[in-house]
């Protein structure tokens, strides 16, 4: 069944054309002709990517940080063995702990957003693989999560930096900031973001083939517009 609009969705998609190929100038201006919520909204990029998500030289997983950040603060669980507990807090981490967090997590609190682990708690972390795992909250040393120096990864987590991977259909969702950033940062991000995704182009993906299919941005619970990825 399709999918019923609102009159406010309705009217902001009118004012894009669907097989329209917009330049980063003409789509962050229609960002803000689109929005169709009172509050400030968080405003998403969209890739359709030309992988095969089964094949291991394939995938793509990386992180990044945007020039201006994304506008969402996230809540840090930090488990460590280090006994930093303090010095974590003190720098913004929602929870930190080694076995009594892990304990925590098992007793079904999951109010964190993010976690990183020291590599000597990582050989614990099986107890709650299962909480954890499906909700993609398992520290990982190539999301860059864990290590010796959480101190290091709180600092950069607190700047801005995320994690990205593509999903089953060869889809990768995520956010570039917030319509109140202004055009000038929207574009900075979205500019160094679809230029990261350019250099993560797997190996398996050979030839001529277009990597990227198709990008598209949008304000959160508004209609896509399909951004020329080639013009940036």
């Amino acid at each position: 069944m399709a999918k019923v609009h609102g009159k406010k969705y309705n009217q902001a998609a009118s004012l894009i054309e669907i097989d329209r190929l917009y330049t980063l100038d003409e789509a962050v201006d229609l960002l803000e002709r689109t929005n169709t919520v009172k509050f400030d909204p968080t405003i998403e990029i969209h890739f359709n990517l030309s992988i095969d998500p089964r094949q291991a030289d394939q995938l793509v997983r990386s992180t990044l940080s945007l020039p201006h950040g994304t506008g969402k603060t996230k809540r840090i669980a930090a488990f460590t063995d280090i006994g930093n507990e303090a010095e974590l807090k003190a720098m913004g981490v929602a929870v930190a702990g080694g076995d009594d967090l892990i304990d925590s997590v098992l007793q079904g609190h999951v109010d964190f957003d993010i976690a990183i682990a020291s590599p000597g708690m990582m050989k614990k972390m099986g107890k709650v693989a299962k909480v954890l795992g499906p909700k993609g909250l398992m520290p990982n040393p190539k999301a860059g999560t864990v290590g010796e120096n959480l101190e290091a990864i709180v600092k950069e987590l607190m700047a801005g930096r995320f994690e990205f991977k593509n999903d089953k259909q060869g889809n990768i969702h995520s956010i570039v900031g917030k319509l109140s950033f202004g055009n000038a940062k929207l574009k900075d991000n979205i500019t160094f973001f679809v230029k990261t995704m350019k250099a993560a182009r797997p190996s398996g993906v050979k030839g001529s083939v277009a990597f990227m299919n198709t990008v598209f941005v949008c304000n959160a619970m508004g209609p896509g517009i399909r951004l020329d990825a080639n013009s940036i």
